[in-house]
């Protein structure tokens, strides 16, 4: 995503490789708006191309766009993808089980709810399989891709898409960041980043992070660490060669949250853990590899090449409350939680190759830039699920027998831990191979239209050996795309976008044939603007988006789904971003969404009656976020402060049932000061005013408390 100001045929060809000798693309975008002030021609980089995007300024884009770069997590003090992703207004948390996995919604539609939600990394699809929740180390930002993009990216939600662009070795140049910090609940983490030119064409950039310390939960110890090196090589002056790995570990209790009774946020406080410590840890790993080759042909035509590998392992036990009424003693005398216990071991590969041709051309009076692109895309997971249940209350059990826990009064380790019988047994495996062509046609200097489309086959297949049943399906699909773009001025460019995708469901049904996909059609339009000569840009959009064959309970089968449900999705976004006169970074998203199903079923997940116009779970209508950060210079130091505030608003917490989550506002405010030469003080305090919140819900027995008021502070060093 280039933009330029003269010549833009030339620059796109040298400009990929001049940002991979700079710092990153965001100090080159600083350093020539900074020279742009001496000379009347700037150019002003607003980033790399990207796999799937191709050389395009974000406002020739018929898409909203939203960019969370590494300063703003670095101001902020973020450490996880779920809480970066909580600065963009259209996406909202969803149930992570139990802290172990990344889960949010793009415009309303969050996807299986029973699998962490994909994320691209560099363009790679990395984030479906079960290495927990992604440690912001490591990422130079998060793109928030809107809208309808199947054409290019395939298969997903029609919401969106999250991209995650790492840090990777920065070709010629040596330097580095170190930092350690502390937090409450005697939190303590250490991260360094460390770039090393070891030739003039050969550099590696090695960065890790390890955590420790409590959460304000109780008997909720947390253990994390991960090795992200990178290594770049130049193989001449228009080829480059990229690795990237990523090691992760996290280790922490399996936390299903807080019992909400008769709609009583107050029923235990936000400290209380329900589980049982017996239980131990359960640990997530990752360990993923990435390879990608960059080759300009010219300065009109350039090639990626590239491979993903990603290994994911997620193990252990958990204590869950029993979400069944009827086998639930909770609802009988107020405190009394009968309890599951469960086994889990999920396994999961996925690897990916892409090939993607980038170029441009005319025809006649018409400029043309394409992408013509193919890939290959292999997922296979692993799952052993073991359960023990509570029997029915109808056959009076004892306390024992239902695993109970006194939510008032908790004594842990009170019975000697159950065992359950295995309930899943299970091998999935879905492939695809796709193909897809887009080109962006310039008929004016100020109108252009985009065409695209996108072929997949994808077979999926269940290997389900508790039944001894094998199941296999094929399927092909084409997904078109169309866009246009019109500048109406400098500053303001109007857009319209069509799109229709798929998502493969998982399972089958009762007679062990594999489900229909997923299937959407998504309708966006909106303005972008530029000001202040480029310093502040900002989207406001509308959306419509449509969803067929989502999953609900089997009418003549019960404990079976059928693909047949449909759901909607509508609102109106407004992000803006950048610098303000005076050295003042702004940030503000707000997102107006209405997401509800649209026909009546029964949920396959919790069999409550789901009928037509009922909210979507854990989607406000309301999202807003904003935040303000000034710096300048006290004596000889450089200071910088800001604040900012979230407010989310009340929103389903339960599927089927009119179970609310309140809405929240959220204050935070955070600095940094210069207390040497290459040496800041940093802090932050997040939930200033010690609000009671709720992150997400997946029922009133499984509501996951937000944090109280939070602090850090720490050191940094830069060289």
């Amino acid at each position: 995503m280039l933009r330029f100001t003269r010549n833009r045929r030339l620059l796109a060809g040298t400009l990929p490789f001049a940002i991979a000798l700079a710092p990153s693309g965001g100090a080159l975008a600083e350093e020539a708006g900074a020279e742009g002030e001496e000379r009347s021609e700037a150019i002003t980089v607003n980033g790399v191309r990207q796999a799937y995007r191709g050389d395009f300024a974000v406002s020739e884009i018929p898409q909203s766009i939203a960019e969370i770069d590494a300063k703003t997590l670095e101001q902020n003090g973020i450490q996880r993808l779920t809480d970066a992703l909580d600065l963009n207004a259209s996406v909202v948390r969803q149930n992570t089980l139990g802290g172990l996995w990344d889960a949010f919604a793009i415009r309303g539609f969050a996807g299986d709810e029973n699998m962490p939600s994909g994320y691209l990394v560099n363009g790679f699809n990395g984030g479906r399989g079960f290495g927990g929740q992604r440690d912001t180390a490591g990422i130079e930002r998060v793109e928030v891709l809107k809208g309808p993009a199947a054409a290019l990216i395939g298969r997903g939600e029609p919401g969106g898409t999250i991209n995650l662009v790492a840090k990777q070795a920065e070709l010629g140049r040596s330097f580095g960041t170190a930092a350690i910090q502390y937090g409450s609940w005697d939190r303590v983490r250490g991260e360094a980043d460390v770039n090393i030119s070891l030739t003039g064409g050969l550099t590696v950039r090695l960065i890790g992070y390890g955590e420790e310390g409590d959460t304000f939960r109780d008997h909720v110890h947390q253990s994390r660490w991960g090795f992200l090196p990178s290594v770049g090589l130049a193989l001449g002056p228009d080829t480059r060669l990229t690795y990237d790995l990523e090691k992760t570990r996290v280790s922490v209790p399996f936390d299903r949250g807080i019992v909400v009774l008769d709609g009583n946020f107050d029923t235990v406080p936000r400290y209380r853990f329900l589980g049982e410590p017996g239980d131990g840890d359960t640990v997530a790993r990752a360990e993923g590899h990435q390879l990608r080759l960059d080759h300009q042909f010219s300065d009109r035509w350039s090639l990626l090449v590239g491979g993903s590998i990603r290994d994911t392992l997620l193990t252990g036990f958990s204590s869950d409350a029993e979400t069944a009424a009827s086998r639930q003693a909770l609802y009988t005398d107020g405190r009394s939680l009968s309890r599951q216990r469960r086994s889990r071991r999920y396994d999961a590969r996925h690897y990916v190759l892409r090939v993607e041709l980038a170029g441009e051309f005319e025809t006649g009076a018409l400029t043309h830039r394409v992408l013509i692109g193919a890939d290959y895309d292999n997922f296979d997971y692993k799952q052993l699920f073991l359960r023990f249940r509570p029997p029915a209350l109808s056959t009076n059990p004892t306390a024992q027998q239902g695993n109970v826990i006194d939510i008032l009064d908790p004594v842990y380790g009170r019975f000697a831990l159950p065992v359950g019988a295995t309930m899943m047994d299970r091998t999935d495996r879905q492939r695809s191979i796709g193909a897809y062509v887009q080109d962006q046609i310039e008929v004016t200097n100020r109108l252009q239209v985009r065409i695209g489309g996108r072929f997949d086959h994808l077979t999926l297949e269940t290997d389900n050996r508790l039944t001894s049943q094998n199941s296999r399906r094929k399927r092909s699909r084409f997904s078109p795309q169309a866009g246009v773009v019109y500048e109406l001025s400098d500053p303001v460019t109007i857009y319209a976008a069509y799109g229709q995708g798929f998502r493969a469901n998982v399972g089958t049904n009762v007679n062990g044939q594999i489900f229909d996909p997923e299937n959407s059609e998504s309708f966006e339009a909106g303005a972008k603007l530029s000001l202040l000569g480029g310093a502040l840009t900002g989207t406001l959009s509308v959306f419509h988006l449509t969803k067929a064959n989502v999953l609900a309970t089997d009418p003549n089968a019960p404990g079976f789904s059928l693909a047949l449900g449909k759901a909607r999705s509508r609102g109106a976004e407004f992000d803006l971003a950048g610098k303000l006169p005076g050295r003042v970074d702004v940030l503000v998203s707000y997102a107006y969404v209405d997401a509800e199903a649209r026909s009546a079923m029964v949920d396959p997940n919790t069999s409550f009656q789901v009928q037509v116009g009922d909210a979507l779970v854990n989607i406000p209508k309301h999202n807003l976020n904003m935040q303000l950060a000034k710096s300048f210079t006290l004596g000889k130091r450089e200071v910088q402060i800001g604040a900012g505030m979230q407010y989310v608003g009340k929103r389903r917490g339960e599927t089927g049932t009119d179970f609310m989550l309140p809405s929240h506002a959220l204050f935070r405010l955070f600095g940094k000061v210069d207390v040497m030469e290459h040496l800041e003080l940093f802090g932050s305090v997040t939930n200033l005013f010690d609000e009671r919140w709720y992150a997400n819900s997946y029922s009133p027995l499984w509501v996951q408390p937000g944090a109280p008021r939070t602090g850090t502070i720490g050191l940094r060093a830069r060289f």
